[in-house]
């Protein structure tokens, strides 16, 4: 099958989107930026976003939501109750709050250079390239906060 990429404008995109997961159907979405880096690689990696009704979200999933007018891909780092806490990976500090009813999508599956292979959630291969992430995010944290320490 000879398939071809369009690009179009975000805010037609994420309304196509959210419309076919409320179908029930899955998107696959080319990861745009560079907050959840290293776990998702800019222009290269493709995610494919399921629909979250009936999912129970947890702490390391990774979701699509809805934040200030925005859809932002990245890891639930606590849920409490309806409330989450939700952080990229390749950012500094920077945390967004969310309601469970925020999230339009959780990535079932992370296609690497969209191609065929990739890794589905929760298997040994999302849970040890997330141990990785996480473990450069904290290391890289700590390195600037002691860079902030001494400049002062």
């Amino acid at each position: 099958m000879n398939m071809t990429t369009k690009q179009i404008a975000n805010d037609l995109f994420f309304a196509s989107a959210e419309e076919f997961l409320r179908e029930g159907k899955s998107v696959e979405l080319r990861v745009k930026g560079f907050s959840m880096r290293p776990f998702l690689r800019n222009g290269r990696d493709v995610v494919v976003l399921s629909p979250v009704e009936g999912v129970a979200l947890r702490k390391g999933m990774v979701v699509l939501f809805r934040h200030r007018g925005h859809h932002v891909l990245h890891r639930v780092r606590r849920v409490d109750g309806g409330s989450l806490v939700i952080e990229g990976d390749g950012n500094y500090r920077t945390i967004e709050h969310a309601t469970t009813e925020d999230v339009v999508a959780w990535v079932s599956e992370v296609r690497l250079d969209g191609g065929p292979r990739g890794f589905a959630y929760g298997s040994c291969r999302w849970r040890s390239r997330s141990a990785v992430s996480l473990t450069i995010k904290a290391l890289r944290t700590v390195a600037i906060d002691v860079k902030r320490k001494i400049k002062r």
